[in-house]
């Protein structure tokens, strides 16, 4: 496989090079906009992180130019682009960041009481939807005390938002 891969011109159908390290760089930032966008408005369950993790393992397949029927793993894919996995790695960083930015708020607000799930009424027939709140408590292993609390110290509360979305491997 060549270094460049070629698209073709739309206005005069000649070849046009890119290279890889400009496509990968470029790409986790268009798809992460739009898919981190939508992941802070709902919480996600576990078959939609496996969709979102497929989905980034999809994207970068197409840049390689893989096809399905290669029966390349995933492993193998992520060491020739040279990247790991991290679009579900923003989408959480986003998420709780976005919960620190909302509960820092003054007072009592409609978004505040939306997310910690305390509006008055009877919830809709059926089996219950997995609570905003569910995912943070997953995520950081607090409880939404100590969450709120850890909140109204922004510093303090960004470490621990990097420390939590980005987890090491450590070797031992």
């Amino acid at each position: 496989m060549s270094v460049y891969p070629f698209a073709y011109s739309s206005r005069t159908g000649a070849p046009i090079a890119y290279k890889f390290s400009a496509l990968l760089q470029c790409s986790p930032e268009m798809v992460s906009d739009t898919e981190s966008y939508q992941g802070r408005r709902w919480s996600l369950r576990k078959n939609e992180e496996t969709c979102l993790d497929a989905f980034e393992m999809k994207e970068l397949r197409k840049i390689l130019r893989v096809s399905w029927t290669a029966k390349k793993t995933n492993e193998w894919v992520l060491n020739k682009a040279g990247v790991k996995r991290e679009l579900l790695d923003i989408v959480k960083a986003r998420k709780l960041a976005y919960y620190g930015h909302t509960m820092r708020r003054q007072g009592s607000c409609l978004e505040k009481e939306i997310m910690q799930g305390t509006m008055p009424g009877a919830r809709r027939r059926g089996r219950p939807r997995t609570p905003w709140m569910e995912n943070i408590k997953t995520w950081t292993g607090l409880s939404v005390e100590e969450s709120i609390r850890m909140t109204e110290h922004r510093d303090k509360w960004r470490k621990y938002v990097h420390v939590v979305a980005n987890p090491r491997i450590e070797d031992g």
